[in-house]
């Protein structure tokens, strides 16, 4: 079976690897040093397990996880370790394959034996007890043709719903995910602001609110010749907000 190993610390990484060699049943498919990285390597090498760190720079594991849970043929997960002050209460709650640092051969082992793919339940588990940890998804995660597009939160000017699909609008296009808005504003609620039941801005890019000549309002945004409608019910609250920042 084919193993990636991620771990953005070399020495982690090359004992991983090191583990694997002596494992007739396993191989080493590829090694990567963060999420992102996790996820491009993912889609080319198609492992059948993932050893996925928690804790990283750029894009934690717990992100990486649920973005590989898209995949056309998502691998198995087992996270790995050095934290477990919150890891442990967490993944136990939630039955994830996890191992703590520093990880030796015989445990390696039996949680490859065990390796599941984690189901939308536990990623979803996971994921709030990351939030509850103070990790925050850098990164949303589209689907084109049969390759995933990662698309950085920072370039987000908004979202727009579309019955059960939201468009995002980013600085180089725009891309459609399967998440709801209400969803997106919980889970974005320091970062965007509601303009109308149908759509979020990111505040981070609202440049003001202009009235049309009919009468309408809109916001602009910074660098950005788009404009998007606020409905007569949020327009106080996009003032207010202008005006306080």
């Amino acid at each position: 079976m084919k193993v990636l190993v991620v771990d953005d610390e070399r020495p982690a990484r090359e004992r991983l690897r090191d583990l694997l060699a002596a494992l007739s049943a396993y191989e080493c498919c590829g090694e990567a040093g963060n999420g992102i990285e996790a996820l491009r390597l993912a889609q080319t090498a198609q492992p059948d397990i993932v050893l996925l760190d928690i804790r990283m720079p750029g894009m934690d594991g717990l992100e990486a996880a649920r973005h590989l849970a898209g995949l056309d043929r998502p691998p198995a997960v087992i996270f790995t370790t050095a934290y477990g002050e919150y890891a442990l209460e967490a993944f136990d709650a939630h039955a994830a394959g996890y191992l703590l640092k520093p990880i030796h051969r015989n445990r390696l082992e039996d949680a490859l034996a065990n390796a599941r793919i984690p189901n939308r339940a536990q990623l979803a588990g996971l994921t709030a007890a990351a939030a509850g940890a103070g990790v925050k998804r850098t990164h949303l995660c589209a689907r084109l043709g049969g390759r995933l597009e990662l698309i950085p939160l920072d370039d987000v000017l908004y979202f727009q719903a579309d019955q059960k699909y939201v468009t995002v609008r980013h600085r180089q296009g725009e891309v459609i995910i399967e998440e709801s808005l209400k969803s997106l504003e919980t889970e974005f609620a320091a970062l965007c602001l509601r303009i109308h039941r149908n759509a979020l801005v990111v505040t981070g890019h609202l440049a003001g609110l202009e009235k049309t000549p009919r009468g309408h309002f809109e916001v602009v945004f910074t660098g950005n010749s788009e404009r998007l409608e606020v409905s007569r019910r949020h327009v106080a609250a996009v003032r207010h907000f202008l005006k306080s920042r």
